[in-house]
């Protein structure tokens, strides 16, 4: 079996974070979105995957090289627009030649691999196999309508859902799904809808079976999707000090801190993780954050968020909480007079103050 991997698309829900970065890069617990899926793969046995990136960037294919690292072989896979899931699938079929293989959406995070999943495609000896999960706002996903077990019919972002399931981002096929791809047609919005192609599979009376998710998964399509599956990460990991902690300072919580970093008169309240080489400083990180590297915190208070590489948070008079910071972003108290609010803000930014 391989396996497929997205990695592309423009991620404009994500904005401004993905005008700079392609948003499986990331970190999520400090580790890129992708890894977790690439990991949840290897962990199965598989090692032969493509990951399917946007032509015209190869900052995925820098980040993660060749797949030696995960005891694998990666074989990168361009997509020229970003024109649906089945349009990923069909480009792939090269790549994928004959063998079955499992669709995994780079953005989807998921608890408990996916071996099981791929155990009850070979038991069922299904053409495809789908992961299904219950969700408050299954609108937004391609929806199955479920009867004595079977799914009957699955429609992409229904206006009136048929069940409160979703279709999750993990799929596993034989051949059949090419033929699937190449026979459907552009939905509306021009792209080739996965949804479709198992819309297709079904009325070829091709047998679809189906798993339910039953730990936790997330698609992290929006921002408050990162900072959930962040949290639930952060809740799974042991604590592990590489760093240096003064005695003036607190901790307690499941936390990790990465070789060169300074903690100095804080409270630190886990679970939460913070980087390498990072100074905190007379300041609170409170449970659900994640720090990434070289950054620096200095008589803050910080909640529930993500922050990312080489920035700066000095004297900030209110917590910062459910918040997604870039790299190089800096957050200080105002010296220069007037004192006033200064904002320095790329497209698509959002601010909340009192």
């Amino acid at each position: 079996m391989k396996a497929l991997i997205t990695a592309g698309g423009r991620g404009t829900r994500l904005r401004p974070l993905t005008h700079t970065h392609n948003k499986h890069l990331i970190p999520i617990a400090n580790k890129p979105m992708l890894a977790y899926a690439i990991e949840a793969i290897c962990a199965a046995g598989i090692k032969e995957i493509g990951i399917v990136m946007n032509a015209d960037n190869q900052d995925v294919q820098t980040a993660f090289g060749t797949g030696e690292q995960y005891g694998a072989r990666f074989t990168y896979i361009p997509q020229s627009a970003p024109l649906g899931l089945a349009h990923v699938v069909k480009i792939s079929q090269d790549f994928i030649k004959d063998e079955p293989f499992i669709f995994y959406l780079g953005d989807n995070m998921l608890i408990g691999g996916v071996a099981k999943f791929i155990e009850a495609f070979n038991a069922n000896q299904s053409n495809c196999h789908l992961t299904l999960a219950k969700v408050k706002d299954p609108e937004r996903f391609g929806v199955p309508e479920l009867k004595d077990g079977r799914i009957v019919s699955i429609e992409e972002k229904p206006k009136k859902p048929k069940s409160d399931y979703a279709v999750a981002g993990i799929y596993i096929y034989d051949e059949s799904i090419f033929e699937a791809v190449n026979a459907i047609k552009p939905s509306a919005r021009g792209e080739l809808e996965i949804s479709d192609a198992h819309q297709y599979l079904l009325s070829k009376n091709k047998k679809v079976t189906y798993s339910e998710i039953t730990g936790w998964w997330k698609d992290t399509g929006k921002p408050y999707d990162l900072l959930e599956a962040n949290r639930l990460v952060l809740e799974n990991q042991e604590s592990m000090i590489l760093g240096e902690i003064d005695t003036a300072s607190h901790l307690s919580g499941k936390i990790v801190i990465g070789r060169g970093t300074k903690i100095l008169n804080s409270v630190l309240r886990g679970p939460l993780i913070i980087g390498e080489n990072c100074t905190i400083e007379d300041s609170y990180i409170g449970p659900f954050t994640s720090i990434y590297d070289s950054t620096v915190v200095k008589k803050s208070e910080i909640e529930f968020s993500i922050v990312l590489k080489d920035c700066r948070i000095e004297d900030v008079g209110i917590r910062i909480e459910e918040s997604l910071l870039g790299n190089d972003v800096q957050i200080v108290r105002a010296t220069k007079k007037p004192k006033t609010n200064r904002f320095m803000l790329g497209d698509q930014s959002r601010v909340e103050v009192v």
